[in-house]
């Protein structure tokens, strides 16, 4: 393979395993502010509970929150040493938001975590759940940083290309208001409250198939369904509604490839299921619902929607096949997800879920999911966004390293999957641990 294809597979890798981890940190951070308030607006009885279920997901927002630092620093480097002619053309616009993601974003959220695992006596009950707020607003500002600048390579806008033919800021609100970066950001900040209500759901359920920490279990199959559902409704509408619709507007051709649309038509139907054959320019044994992908797309069911074969080919993007099977499996999971998450408010509501044996093993199986709902989630926007990597203005093969060769990415890529492989067992393993030990007084 090529260095460019070296490079392309090593920041996919890395990207993708370091994501595991902010998602479950923006997520928690809002969870545990609900368990703080609670512990102070609760009835006296149920106080406790909340107060250590608040301190027992702290811990393990504390050890994803170093693992996600760990493995969130190499990219950075990247950035820099694998592509090299994009940090040149783009670094003017770019750099801006990563620079504060550090300097503001993640400096915050470290304080303000610190003060949170250790202050709690000396804060008092008010004043630590501040800690918690700020915890969250560091946590979720990171995240909008991050958003702001892939949204900008999605959808580039306020910027002026400057005399060295470089970018450059142009208008630092219209780059910061983006639609495509509020949209984006609510549907993954969204998608990242959906994994952390998951997980909290799924340590319940395993506590209540157990037959241990009974008042924990139901606070956390409560606190976990409920907001599970709401966020997974706002995934639903109106934040992936108004991502599709941005696509449409914007990225004709990763529609057609998300879709698995060869030919141009109004009333366009929607797959449910098929295979796209590339070569025949055709979507092979379809499940479709007629004149939806018209109206999901542009509000209409009469609009047309252009196909792959009205759009010049070096325009397609690189693979579509898996760009439209990444889709599908986000859309798929994320329905089932929503799914578990309706019946499990039924059960809740009829004061039934903590027994209803079958739904807890739902439940505590089914936490891995949002994990690869989320990562189709961003293939799907990474590789719609190919073969550009600031749509528009620069494509991805002219954004690499010339002088890197091939065999050091290779070697490097390696050596982060070793790497990786021995931090994932050990955060397992400490997080089972403290699962396992539960809250503590």
């Amino acid at each position: 393979m090529t260095s460019a294809t070296w490079s392309r597979l090593q920041f996919g890798f890395t990207i993708t395993y370091h994501y595991l981890f902010p998602q479950l940190t923006m997520g928690l951070a809002l969870l545990i502010v609900v368990l703080k308030v609670l512990a102070l607006r609760a009835p006296a009885e149920a106080r406790t509970t909340y107060q250590e279920l608040a301190r027992f997901w702290g811990r393990i927002f504390g050890i994803n929150f170093a693992m996600g630092v760990v493995t969130g620093i190499p990219m950075e480097f990247q950035i820099g040493t694998n592509w090299a002619r994009f940090s040149a053309y783009s670094g003017g616009v770019v750099g801006i938001t990563l620079a504060m993601e550090s300097m503001f974003a993640f400096f915050a959220e470290s304080a303000f975590l610190g003060l949170f695992l250790f202050g709690e006596k000396k804060l008092g009950p008010r004043l630590h759940l501040a800690s918690g707020v700020m915890l969250m607003l560091g946590s979720w500002l990171s995240g909008f940083f991050i958003i702001v600048t892939n949204a900008f390579m999605q959808h580039p806008v306020g910027y002026a290309v400057g005399a060295n033919g470089a970018l450059e800021i142009a208008d630092l609100t219209a780059y910061l208001t983006n639609p495509w970066a509020l949209w984006q950001y609510a549907h993954t900040m969204s998608a990242a409250v959906v994994t952390g209500a998951f997980v909290v759901s799924a340590v319940g359920s395993y506590w209540a198939l157990m037959g241990v920490r009974e008042r924990h279990a139901r606070a956390c199959l409560k606190i976990g369904v409920v907001i599970g559902l709401i966020a997974c409704g706002c995934q639903l509408f109106p934040t992936g509604d108004r991502a599709g619709k941005l696509v449409a507007e914007h990225q004709r051709p990763t529609l057609a490839a998300m879709e698995g649309k060869f030919a141009s038509g109004s009333r366009a139907e929607l797959a449910i299921i098929g295979q796209p054959n590339v070569d025949a320019r055709e979507l092979e044994n379809p499940v479709v619902v007629p004149y939806a992908l018209s109206f999901l797309a542009y509000g209409s069911f009469g609009a047309t929607v252009y196909g792959l074969n009205d759009i010049p080919r070096d325009e397609w993007p690189d693979n579509v096949e898996l760009l439209y099977f990444a889709y599908h499996i986000m859309v798929g999971l994320g329905t089932l997800l929503t799914l578990a998450m309706l019946v499990a408010a039924v059960l809740l509501w009829r004061g039934r879920l903590h027994t209803c044996r079958p739904m807890l093993w739902v439940l505590m199986l089914a936490f891995p999911f949002p994990y690869v709902a989320t990562t189709a989630g961003w293939m799907t926007a990474e590789l719609g966004r190919q073969p550009w990597i600031v749509y528009g203005l620069m494509r991805t093969a002219h954004g690499t390293s010339p002088r890197l060769g091939g065999g050091d990415v290779a070697f490097t890529t390696l050596g982060y999957m070793g790497l990786y492989l021995v931090l994932g067992v050990v955060f397992l393993l400490l997080v089972a641990r403290l699962v396992a030990k539960g809250p503590e007084a």
